[in-house]
């Protein structure tokens, strides 16, 4: 079936308008609107989605932009876009369980992430392949804890959620209840990053190293995500609270996620809820999410 898109942000169809026909060949000349710290972030994020490395010196003087405005928000976005980066040329993915070399601590937490229900609240395979990968790398590690991020996703079922089935099934594999962390109100990867992160500041003030779990394709989103999330939300850059220190993959056959669909996720975090989800509608068939304005809560 046809979606019926909504339309696009006038800042993000200008940026879109300005496409090369073919490639990433060059990027354009940085809008010349009205300056607010908000817009030249987003246009700092979309430009690396569609141009990457193409828009190094554009994002350069976006960056300068910024610095005039918000020193500490510049400095915050700088680092982002490098883990972006990092996260999509450097990233070492390790298929089915976690290297070694890591904490076996309780200030270690694998975070796995979770994946749309069925309409009976029942889990898809492919949820089900993460969790084989959560409980191979809890065995190694039996002194980490582990959260189950997820909220309601199944059609059919407004009781279920992906964290819920996650924990019930880790307990049922023989997984220590006291382990296992559950936050069950995100609908995306950057809710999953931001209500985890909240839990952990909250109840788990010990844990300081992050390690990342879900099908190879969706790891460097969930990297950059958690990193994203630590960075804006530091005292101040090179202080951040948490560090993503590994990860480990279900090698799925298929599956992508695009850097528009990345940046959609990373101007959800910024707090532009609704130009994110415009962008998630327009490059991905995802799950229907609540409101913007529901969302933002």
């Amino acid at each position: 079936m046809f979606r019926k898109l909504k339309p696009l942000p006038l800042l993000l169809l200008c940026l879109l308008l300005l496409l090369p026909a073919c490639g990433k060949a060059s990027a354009p000349a940085p809008s010349a609107a009205p300056e607010s710290a908000s817009a030249l972030i987003e246009e700092l994020v979309t430009f690396y989605a569609q141009y990457g490395d193409a828009a190094e010196e554009q994002n350069a003087a976006l960056l300068e932009r910024l610095r005039s405005l918000d020193p500490d928000a510049a400095a915050r976005w700088e680092k982002i876009l490098k883990i972006w980066k990092s996260a999509n040329t450097e990233l070492e993915i390790h298929p089915g369980v976690l290297p070694d070399g890591l904490p076996d601590t309780d200030e270690l937490c694998l975070v796995v992430l979770g994946f749309q229900l069925n309409p009976d609240g029942s889990m898809r395979p492919e949820l089900v392949e993460r969790l084989q990968v959560a409980l191979a790398s809890a065995e190694k590690y039996p002194n980490a804890l582990i959260a189950c991020t997820g909220g309601g996703t199944a059609s059919g079922n407004a009781s279920a959620t992906e964290a819920g089935c996650m924990a019930q099934y880790l307990i049922g594999h023989g997984v220590a209840p006291e382990r296992i962390l559950v936050e069950d109100r995100s609908q995306t990867t950057a809710q999953n990053a931001a209500f985890t992160c909240q839990l952990l500041a909250e109840q788990y003030p010990q844990v300081r190293q992050l390690a990342i779990l879900s099908s190879d394709y969706h790891i460097a989103t969930g990297v950059l995500l958690f990193s994203a999330q630590a960075t804006l939300t530091a005292e101040e850059v090179g202080k951040e609270r948490y560090t993503v220190v590994s990860n480990a993959a279900w090698p799925a056959p298929s599956g992508s996620l695009s850097p528009m669909f990345q940046a959609g996720a990373i101007i959800e975090l910024a707090g532009d809820v609704k130009t994110a989800y415009e962008i998630y509608y327009d490059t991905y068939d995802i799950h229907p999410l609540p409101s913007p304005e529901s969302a933002a809560k």
